[in-house]
């Protein structure tokens, strides 16, 4: 996981530091452009020595929430690094992953995997891709079903409720701003970001309750 990562952030010119306790982890070849350490990222010493409080973030991505959990917060109470993001493995733990760990993002594996699952077979029904910092914000998705009565609306007709913003439309497998005088086409799928307490009304706003068994599945 943490190899993977490191990838991704070096090809967008992100500069990398690894660190594992397990010599077999350390593995050069597989990330070069990174610098590695073998080291206990749970214990102050070797964060010293990897002067984290340099960083600009620190990912916490090991299979084990506690040690997810010591790392993020280390990390932001001792060395003050501005950003801290935790994996969380295991769905029972997901509420101890919120500032009072210094974690910042938290990242539930499960629910990500559930989320895409979801995206990729449901229409009709809004789903929830990821939350925000502090969870006062949620990336939600909707493939925008025929029989919607906001099939032909134009952008700037739309009345979402609260805060909720539209920030892209895929269309034909292309992502494409939400443009004032372009209207909603059946099959559209759409972004939003809204807050949790707007995302029923949201839903309803999009796709009736009595209309959404007719296009699910």
């Amino acid at each position: 996981m943490g190899r993977s990562i490191a990838r991704e952030l070096i090809a967008n010119g992100h500069e990398i530091l690894l660190i594992d306790r397990d010599p077999n982890a350390i593995k050069p070849e597989s990330v070069p452009e990174a610098e590695w350490l073998l080291a206990d990222a749970c214990e102050l010493a070797s964060l010293e020595e990897a002067s984290l409080d340099s960083c600009d973030v620190a990912i916490a991505a090991t299979g084990d929430d506690k040690a997810n959990l010591v790392h993020s917060l280390l990390a932001k109470t001792e060395f003050g690094v501005p950003r801290t993001v935790g994996r969380v493995n295991h769905p029972s733990n997901e509420w101890m992953f919120d500032d009072l760990w210094g974690v910042d993002v938290a990242v539930s594996t499960p629910r990500l995997m559930c989320a895409l699952v979801e995206e990729a077979v449901t229409v009709g029904d809004l789903v929830r891709l990821f939350s925000f910092r502090g969870g006062h914000a949620n990336l939600v998705e909707m493939t925008l079903p025929e029989a919607s009565p906001r099939v032909g609306t134009r952008i700037a007709d739309l009345n979402l409720p609260g805060d909720a913003v539209l920030v892209t439309i895929i269309r034909d497998g292309a992502a494409r701003a939400p443009e004032r005088d372009a209207a909603l086409e059946a099959n559209d799928e759409l972004l939003f970001v809204s807050d949790p307490v707007y995302e029923a009304d949201l839903a309803q706003y999009l796709v009736p309750r009595s209309l959404r068994s007719v296009d699910v599945g």
